[in-house]
């Protein structure tokens, strides 16, 4: 929100030669006051901007000059001066243009002078002979043609001499270029100028008067001589492709520039360019000058890009706007378009299809100014229905999906300019009715809505035709696009479609509409779908619609903002009490703040008094749903206005809302809660600096806002309290054990605080100032932040710290500073590795803060001097250097010890921490401008040195071929002989001894703490805490393996760091840099070894993210022989891939290991905008070896080149260049998964992998052919076109293999990966019918793949052929599949066959009926046809067909049209009926296994799918039936009971499943459509099946019916059915739940819980004979409420508390003892504190029951509200001690209260003991963490409430003697602490910070146990003090 002041303007000053300086000193007159004296105080200025304004007063000076007919020799030698000056200047200095600007206003008396002047020093600067200075002449003749007369009247004085300077520069500069090919820096640098000097050629032709004549156009003149020479190169330049496209581009532009300036007559301009285009030049009908000049363009192998390049310059040189063109212009404005249509077929590199797509949208523009006056054969052959219009509109509809967001925006250019075209040939037509743009409406209607260019088109169309007949056509299209909002891929489309309809449709409403009626229709068309959305949508939605939409919508329509409110206010009202009120509340907060943000709202008090309440906002602030929360903040923070005063209310709502939204699990949520307060912070800044002017100015102006008309002051104060308040809450937040999110938020929000109210400056008044709220304790806090596990919390913690004015040393002594030093080296140096990042943290607030100890200063040798101002920064440099050197110290030693013995150093001291804290130093150091050079400079080499040291003796580890698993160690020899094969296989490149031969252990691989250290030179820091550590020390393969991998992780990374950061020398011996030439060669070797000998995944991808530091250096360095590294590295590793040496060590297995990432970091850091020759070359070298072969040798170079490949195309910095080669990356998977070597089928398999998300995208759904990621079938292939050929002829081959006659057919691998491909293409209406890439010829291959014997190939073909037949084809491709279909009289049956074509009936049925782009009338039409072919092969699906499978698939077919088609029509009664089709398939079920069973038991192949596929077609006839028959079960072939006692589980499971669908909807709908009579009717089939059934799933499913139906009718039936009483059928339900399963654990507790409410609820007055099952009952509930139990339980536990809540919890007269009452409130608790976000969403409902009950209503303001969980545990613990007291329960439930607060299972010892004892031995194991829970945030609001309840009441306390004894106790163990607290050593927050942090947990308990204990025994005091009676009566009224 604030305003960014303006950096002020450099600008640089110019100077004058000596010689001239001595000039104007002698033309100077005493007084200063004529044009020398000017100028030489101009000139002695050193201030750019200053001299501006004297170069402003020469003409003034001049036009006062008296010139008496004779120019002065002072103005003479000023203006040759000023001449100078000018041509000495750059380009871009503002002085240069000023000076122009000046002397164009010059008196004509001196021009002639000036002229002569100007054309000398151009003269001058013409004849330079210095190849490097052309760049400054061209930029001075540039500059001399723009808008500057002197400039362009010596130009064209000098117009020969310029013309060949440009001629010659051009020249020399190319042949300069081409003499440092591989020097990116210097090649980029000529390249640009090389194209400067095309651009001011260009310009110099189009700006010089003398070519607007025909006088210089002879053969003999100078200047025609250099047109020609210059039009000559621009045609080289035109076709040699080793010149940027860039520069090939602008030449195509000159050659037309020039030809058209050249030509004579001007009328053959038009034929002489056609020709060129046509490549039809006829040399002898041509001029001269064309054929000398441009020969190389005449020829026909003129390249594809030249001829691009060529038809761009023709549209954008010649005029085509005049309408004079004629026809030979209307000719080639034809062959341009014919010529384009033919290139885009070639051309595929991205750039170029960018260019063609941009010279298209020219041409289609050049189209419309020929068409405003052309003849009507061209209007003919540009109409709609053309030809050349229809190719247009296909390469819209190939390209409008294109991965390119710029050639997307050029397609729909491209349509705009049709329609517009089309509209200009229509000659008055009506535009509405125009058969062209109806056909493109309906064709655009037809797609579906993921296509992003729909929305652009329709746009067009809209805008061009109106809305009103697409919204005639379908009202719901604004519904449907609102819809797609939740797809963040389509939404900016969306949202800019609706825009353009909605103000589209209200200016026709408005333009045809006299009264305001219109409004009313508009909102129903454009504010009700988005009110449905806000309220009813997906989050997703909302939060887009919310972002995009809205704004526009509010921006357009103001007035439609109270509409909205009312709506929405009235949704609100309507819902109250019902618990879903989500929605509305949730739109209305959206839509103000939405307003408010973008000036809608007048002012706050006007949002708060009349659109909406307080009570509303606060329920917006703790509102369940993150969206409401975020848009009620946003309400209140943002304003469009960045200084309005922020009122008292929204102070107050702010700070209710963080208390209870910091602890948010979404990173989305915390990020946007921080921007917003961000916001509200700068408009208090903002605004109170306005307050502070008004303070000041003391005057009586009326204020915008009525909120200042109060005293600034009292405003600033109250901004000064609201900003100390909001620190406190948030320090507060820091508090011992609170979440990751508290805390990252509540340390972001501070951070926000500190830079928004800087500290401040002498002439700055700020309200607030962080610092000065900071103490011992908050600094301590924020210090305490570094143990963090998470990094984010630690980094924000140390930038807040530097933000911060104070300093440590403030707070800490020396003694402790010590303290935290020791600690910090200790840490650096732990076996966990999250210490080592607390280390380097703590290291550098040390060195920033300046408060190392003074023990490290003594090694310092070089003393600077500085100035005052660079203290702090030469003091940075120091302690950082120092604090290096000491790591540097402790890591040599570990090294050595490393190299002795690897196992050692990985249990004591793993070097890995202090590598990380030396590289953390470094980082925050700026390295560019060191002072200490000379101490630093050994200091690199040594750390160098340190680390390839480092690195050798770990890298045998991770260079094994198996590092995961390497310990050279075990306890037995059989184990250690098989450990003794790897080590055999790494002893090549092991120097450590200890991998000689395997150890065997007497114990397992335990070794002696003590006598290690014996052999270790101890290292001060950590000797005292290994010291107290077990003697002995367990090392397993995992601490081995961490040290080693995260060793070469942070080495890489440092290596990275060092070449990034720090400078390198110039020259060998120069002392201007760190690192020299031969150092940075070695880190090139150290990364390539590593990369391609490295097995470990984390160690070569960590070496990885170094090496690309390094490469990118490299790329950029002006070192010439450090540029070539990376491509002397690329020849060499492709060479040692290419000659697969037995000896190489290049990785073979694990994806080839790093070798993919080290060429990726080569090819990925070479210049995008250079030829990317690197990557052309090594693809084409990759796809070569990647081929198919023969020779058995070259099988390992194949596998890496695949690896590569795949790494390659899965690189998205490579991003549209790699596109060139998916097509030979595809063909190349395809024909290596054919390969016998499984290695290679491997690799192929995982490069195909990633060629399909390069192709299609990223899968962000679970659905494999989602809408999102396909392609129509002409896209694909016009974007891959060789794959058309490839794809076809493989699947012909394919398919052949199928029909092979043979027993063993061929079963050809690789029609898997074809089908993959195949299956994700679509049609689409706009594909077209070009036969060069028809579809048809794939139809019968992939038809004959589904004939294939493997399963799965039959099932991809059936889906792969939906994409190829077009809807309307569908019916008659069923009709042919059908007719192939066997009889049953036929004697030879393949089932195969059979099944591969019913699949493919089957899916191209279901693409039919899924399609919505059939009339209704047809479509029914068409589907009655296939069902009547259907059934003469209805003997496919009874038992004449033996195979189960093929009839599984043929009851599918049946099934999926008895639900297309059973559905009355308007005329006649349902299709099946009058065709008779139910009796067809009552036989067939009635003739089926489920009546007969099955002859034998035995398990067929099929008989799953079959018993599924059966049983749906007889669930449909069922639910048919009883629809027919009124509920009735006559005429049914088969009754639910029927299938439930069916044998197969299959067949109950899937009728159980159907049947418990209806039960729960009714349950759902509370009876609302009812049940039919059978179903009520079923309880005692229920009850006998839920006692007998084996099945799991089927016993959950009977369960769950259970649980739906209502008791009354099923429990009194148990009885007599199943002779268990309802008591014992309890306790039957009971026992399971408690023994079973976790979901048939949860069901059977939701039915217990409901036969539990039903017995209470009937017998009443036995209830007490319930009480052990009520025992047993609240014991199930409290074992579902714990940690390790799954979701599902706690879910299920949640939902039966919200059930009984008003029966247990809230009861008036509670049923359970006060115990179990409590245990019960206690789970509710728990589960407000679960991780899981379900979890407590659910617990929340159970709050939301409790608040709105009868009796508790009153006791908050949120009942009948739906709350977020933190409130709702505050909220929970409210009404529990209200309830307690209304029990009169407090005295009796103090104990259990108290021990809730103490925690009830702390144990004081366990606090100061490991939490995970065998961390070292199982590193990645993780135990159970509460991410979410903060122990002390509920120990918080629990003695709130307590204190509340106490002090709001008179109740009856404990015995004295009770309260003692708690007392007592307490205190006791409030000693403990202090004595566990002095136990912990010093620095104990960071070195133990588990145990400190419990500690200092349960001591806050403690003290809070404390206070509530000693505010009750005051209270006795008191009541036993009193002697005044109180009745009961006044007991309750007090």
């Amino acid at each position: 929100m604030g305003v960014k002041k303006k950096r002020g303007t450099q600008v640089a000053a110019f100077t004058i030669p000596h010689q001239d300086f001595e000039t104007l000193r002698s033309f100077a007159d005493a007084e200063g006051e004529n044009l020398a004296s000017l100028l030489l105080q101009c000139v002695q200025l050193t201030d750019g901007v200053s001299q501006i304004h004297y170069v402003k007063q020469i003409v003034p000076l001049l036009e006062k000059i008296d010139t008496n007919g004779m120019c002065d020799p002072t103005i003479q030698a000023c203006l040759d001066i000023l001449a100078g000056i000018y041509f000495s200047l750059s380009l871009k200095n503002p002085l240069k243009k000023v000076l122009a600007s000046s002397l164009n206003g010059l008196p004509e008396f001196f021009l002639t002078e000036a002229v002569h002047s100007f054309t000398y020093h151009l003269q001058e600067e013409l004849n330079t002979a210095d190849l490097y200075s052309y760049r400054k002449v061209i930029d001075n003749i540039s500059s001399c043609m723009e808008n500057f007369n002197l400039g362009r009247a010596s130009v064209n004085d000098l117009l020969k001499n310029v013309l060949q300077f440009l001629q010659k520069s051009l020249i020399d500069i190319l042949e300069e270029s081409r003499q440092f090919a591989g020097n990116h820096i210097v090649q980029t640098q000529l390249m640009n100028d090389l194209l400067v000097g095309i651009r001011v050629s260009m310009i110099l032709v189009q700006k010089i008067q003398s070519f607007q004549g025909n006088l210089w156009k002879t053969s003999n003149s100078p200047i025609w001589q250099s047109m020609c020479g210059l039009l000559s190169i621009f045609a080289k330049f035109l076709c040699d492709d080793d010149l940027l496209q860039t520069i090939q581009s602008t030449s195509g532009l000159a050659v037309i520039l020039f030809i058209k300036t050249m030509s004579h007559p001007s009328e053959k301009i038009f034929e002489l360019i056609s020709c060129l285009l046509l490549r039809s030049v006829d040399n002898t009908l041509v001029p001269e000058w064309f054929v000398s000049s441009c020969g190389s363009l005449c020829n026909a192998h003129i390249p594809r890009p030249a001829l691009l390049f060529l038809c761009q310059g023709t549209l954008a040189m010649l005029d085509w706007q005049d309408g004079k063109v004629g026809c030979s212009g209307e000719t080639l404005l034809l062959d341009t378009i014919h010529v384009l249509f033919t290139l885009s077929s070639q051309i595929k590199e991205a750039t170029l299809e960018m260019f063609l797509s941009r010279i298209l949208a020219s041409w289609t523009n050049s189209a419309i100014h020929v068409l405003e006056s052309s003849s009507p054969s061209l209007k003919d052959r540009l109409k709609g229905n053309s030809s050349i219009v229809e190719r247009l509109l296909e390469y819209v509809y190939t390209h409008w999906e294109h991965p390119l967001d710029a050639l997307r925006h050029q397609t729909k250019i491209i349509f705009r300019n049709l329609l517009q075209m089309h509209q200009l040939t229509m000659e008055g037509a009506a535009l509405v009715t125009d058969p062209f743009f109806l056909a493109l409406i309906k064709n655009l209607l037809r797609l579906e809505w993921q296509i992003k260019g729909k929305y652009a088109c329709l746009g067009c169309l809209v805008e061009c035709i109106g809305i009103e007949h697409i919204l005639a056509t379908d009202k719901t299209i604004p519904s449907q696009i609102l819809e797609v909002m939740g797809d963040q891929s389509l939404v900016p489309y969306a949202s800019d479609l609706l825009e353009t309809m909605f103000k589209n449709h209200k200016n026709r409403l408005k333009s045809q509409t006299v009264d305001s009626t219109w409004m009313d229709q508009w909102h129903e068309t454009w504010v009700s779908p988005l009110l449905h959305i806000l309220c009813e949508g997906t989050l997703d939605q909302k939060s887009y619609v919310i972002d995009y939409y809205l704004p526009k919508l509010l921006n357009y329509s103001p007035e439609s903002l109270r509409y909205m409110v009312k709506i929405l206010q009235t949704f609100i009202d309507a819902k109250t009490g019902s618990g879903d009120s989500r929605g509305a509340l949730g739109a209305l907060m959206a839509c103000l703040r939405t307003a408010r943000a973008h000036g809608h709202l007048q002012s706050a008090p006007d949002v708060w008094e009349n659109l909406v309440s307080s009570a509303r906002i606060k329920q917006g602030l703790i509102h369940q749903h993150c969206q409401v929360r975020i848009d009620t903040l946003g309400l209140l923070c943002e304003s469009n206005r960045s200084t309005e005063i922020v009122s008292t209310e929204e102070m107050q709502w702010i700070q209710f809302f963080l208390t209870y939204n910091l602890n948010s699990q979404s990173p989305g949520v915390r990020q946007q809660i921080c921007s917003l307060l961000k916001k509200l912070f700068c408009r208090i800044q903002e605004s109170s600096q306005v307050l502070y002017k008004l303070e000041q100015n003391k005057s009586r102006l009326e204020p915008e806002n009525v909120l200042t008309k109060e005293q600034p002051s009292l405003t600033l104060q109250q901004y000064k309290a609201f900003m100390s308040s909001i620190c406190s809450t948030l320090f507060e937040a820091l508090f011992p054990g609170s979440s990751y999110p508290t805390r990252f938020s509540a340390l972001t929000i501070l951070g926000s605080i500190a830079d928004v109210f800087p500290a401040s400056e002498d002439h700055m008044q700020t309200v607030y100032q962080l610092s000065h709220d900071i103490d011992v304790g908050r600094f301590q806090t924020l210090m305490e932040c570094f143990t963090s596990t998470f990094e984010e919390v630690k980094t924000s913690a140390f930038d807040l710290l530097m933000k911060l004015s104070v300093r440590a040393v403030q707070f800490q002594d020396s003694e402790k500073l010590q303290s935290l030093f020791q600690a910090a080296l200790e840490l650096s140096t732990s076996t966990k590795p999250y210490d080592c990042v607390t280390a380097s943290y703590l290291l550098n607030f040390l060195i920033w803060q300046d408060a190392l100890p003074a023990t490290l200063f003594a090694s310092l040798t070089q003393q600077v001097t500085c100035k005052a101002g660079d203290k702090s920064d030469v003091m940075m440099e120091r302690n950082t250097l120092l604090v290096i050197k000491c790591l540097m110290e402790n890591l040599e030693e570990e090294v050595c010890q490393a190299e002795n013995c690897l196992l050692q150093a990985a249990a004591l001291s793993p070097m890995y921490g202090r590598v990380h804290c030396v590289t953390g130093a470094l980082q925050r150091l700026p390295l560019n401008s060191l002072r200490l050079v000379s101490e630093w400079r050994p200091v690199v080499e040594k750390l160098l040195l340190l680390s390839y040291r480092l690195s050798a003796a770990v890298s045998p580890v991770i260079q094994s071929s198996s590092p995961e698993g390497l310990i050279p160690m075990d306890t037995d020899s059989e184990s250690g002989s098989r450990l003794q094969v790897i080590l055999n296989e790494i002893q090549p490149r092991d120097t450590n001894d200890f991998f000689n031969q395997t150890k065997i252990l007497s114990e397992c691989d335990s070794f002696d703490l003590e006598d290690l250290k014996a052999t270790i030179s101890n290292i001060e820091s950590s000797a005292e805490i290994k010291g107290k550590e077990d003697k002995t020390c367990d090392v397993t393969a995992q601490m081995v393996l961490v040290c080693c991998w995260r060793s070469m992780k942070e080495v890489a990374l440092l290596l990275g760091t060092l070449c990034q950061l720090l400078p390198m020398q110039s020259m060998p011996e120069s002392s201007d840099g760190l690192l020299t030439v031969e150092q940075v060669k070695e880190m090139g070797d150290y990364f390539k070894q590593h990369l391609l000998q490295s097995r470990h995944r984390g160690a070569f991808e960590l070496a990885y993210t170094g090496f690309v530091k390094l490469t990118e250096i490299l790329n950029r360095c002006p070192n010439v022989s450090l540029q070539k590294l990376p491509e002397q590295w690329l020849w060499s590793v492709l060479q040692e891939i290419k000659s697969s040496d037995p000896s190489s060590k290049l990785c073979a297995t694990r994806r080839s290991a790093g070798i993919p990432f080290y060429i990726q970091a080569l090819l990925a850091s070479e210049p995008k905008k250079g030829k990317m020759d690197l990557l052309k070359i090594t693809m084409k070298e990759l796809l070569t070896l990647a081929g198919p072969t023969e020779d058995p040798c070259s099988t390992v170079p194949q596998v890496h080149a695949l690896n590569i490949l795949r790494a390659l195309f899965r690189d998205t910095r490579l991003g549209e260049n790699i596109i060139p080669y998916v097509a030979d990356g595809a063909k190349t998977a395809i024909l290596g998964f054919t390969s016998p070597v499984w290695a290679v089928r491997n690799s192929s398999t995982l490069l195909f992998s990633s060629l399909i998300t390069r192709i299609f995208g990223v899968k962000r759904g679970k659905d494999e052919l989602s809408k999102t990621n396909r392609m129509t079938g002409r896209e694909f292939f016009s974007r891959f076109p060789e794959l058309y050929p490839f794809l076809l002829k493989q699947l012909e081959t394919v398919a052949n293999s199928v029909d092979c006659d043979t027993r063993e057919p061929d079963r050809h691998p690789s029609m898997f990966l074809l089908l993959l491909v195949l299956e994700r293409l679509y049609p689409s209406p706009m594909d077209g019918s070009s036969s060069a890439l028809s579809m048809a010829p794939f139809v019968p291959f992939i038809m004959r793949c589904g004939h294939s014997p493997v399963y799965r190939s039959r099932e991809m073909a059936a889906r792969a052929l939906v994409p190829f037949i077009t809807i309307d084809q569908i019916p008659n491709t069923v009709h042919a599949l059908l007719a192939t279909l066997p009889n049953y009289t036929d004697q030879c049956l393949h089932q195969n066959y059979i099944h591969g074509t019913l699949l493919q009936v089957f899916r191209l049925l279901q693409a039919y009926t899924d399609s919505k782009h059939k009339t209704n009338s047809d479509f029914l039409q068409e589907l009655t046809d296939i069902t009547v072919c259907t059934k003469s092969k209805l003997w496919l699906a009874k038992r004449q067909n033996p195979c189960l499978v093929t009839r599984a698939v043929y009851i599918d077919i049946l099934f999926l049209l008895t639900y297309c088609l059973d559905k009355p029509t308007k005329v006649n009664h349902p299709v099946l009926k009058s065709l008779g089709f139910w009796e067809e398939i009552k036989e067939i079920i009635s003739l089926s296994e489920l009546i007969t069973g099955f002859p034998c038991t035995i398990k067929v192949p099929g008989l799953p799918q079959y018993l599924e596929s059966l049983t749906k077609l007889a669930l449909s006839a069922i639910w048919a039936g009883l629809a027919e028959a009124a509920g009735q079960t006559k005429d049914i072939p088969i009754t639910f009971p029927q299938l439930l006692k069916s044998s197969f589980s299959e067949v109950r499971l899937l009728t159980l499943d159907t049947l418990l669908e209806r039960f729960s909807s009714a349950a759902s709908t509370l009876g609302e459509k009812g049940l039919p009579p059978l179903l009520c009717n079923m309880a005692e089939e229920f009850l006998v099946l839920a006692m007998k059934e084996p099945h799991p799933e089927c016993f959950c499913k009977i369960l769950k019916i259970l649980y739906h139906m209502d008791p009354r009718e099923w429990l009194p039936q148990a009885e007599c059915c199943l002779h268990l009483s309802p008591q014992e059928f309890l306790i039957w339900t009971m026992e399971i739940a408690s023994n079973d399963s976790s979901e048939i654990q949860s069901v059977s507790l939701r039915l217990a819980s409901r036969v539990i409410a039903y017995h209470l609820q009937t017998h009443k007055e036995n209830k007490d004979l319930l009480a052990p099952e009520l025992k047993q009952w609240v014991q199930l509930v409290v074992l579902s409420c714990e940690d390790p139990l799954p979701t599902e339980s706690k879910l299920a536990a949640a939902e039966v508390l919200t059930s009984t809540t008003p029966l247990f919890l809230t009861n008036p007269q509670p049923i359970l003892e006060l115990q179990d009452t409590l245990a019960l409130w206690r789970c509710v608790l728990t589960l407000l504190q679960s991780e899981e976000q379900a979890v407590r969403d659910a617990a929340t409902e159970t709050i939301a029951t409790a608040i709105s009950q009868p009796n508790t209503y009153q006791s908050t303001e949120f009942a009948f509200c739906q709350v977020d969980a933190s409130i709702a545990l505050a909220l929970a613990l409210a009404v529990l001690c209200d309830l307690l007291q209304q029990w009169d329960q407090l005295a009796c439930g103090l104990p259990i209260l108290l021990g809730w607060l103490l925690g009830e299972d702390s144990d004081l010892a366990s606090c100061v003991e490991s939490p995970h004892q065998g961390e070292d031995d199982y590193l990645f194991e993780k135990a159970e963490v509460n991410f979410w829970a903060e122990t002390l945030t509920f120990v918080k609001h629990l003695k709130r409430y307590l204190f509340h309840a106490f002090c709001k009441t008179y109740w009856h306390p404990p015995s004295s003697e009770r309260l003692r004894h708690l007392q007592k106790m307490v205190s006791e163990q409030r000693q403990c602490l202090s004595q566990l607290f002095t136990e912990l050593p010093p620095a104990a927050e960071f070195l133990k910070t588990v145990e400190y942090t419990r500690l200092r947990i349960q001591e806050e308990r403690t003290l809070a146990g404390l206070k509530l204990l000693d505010f009750l025994e005051e209270k006795e005091k008191e009541a036993l003090l009193s002697s005044e009676p109180r009745t009961l009566l006044q007991n309750q009224g007090h």
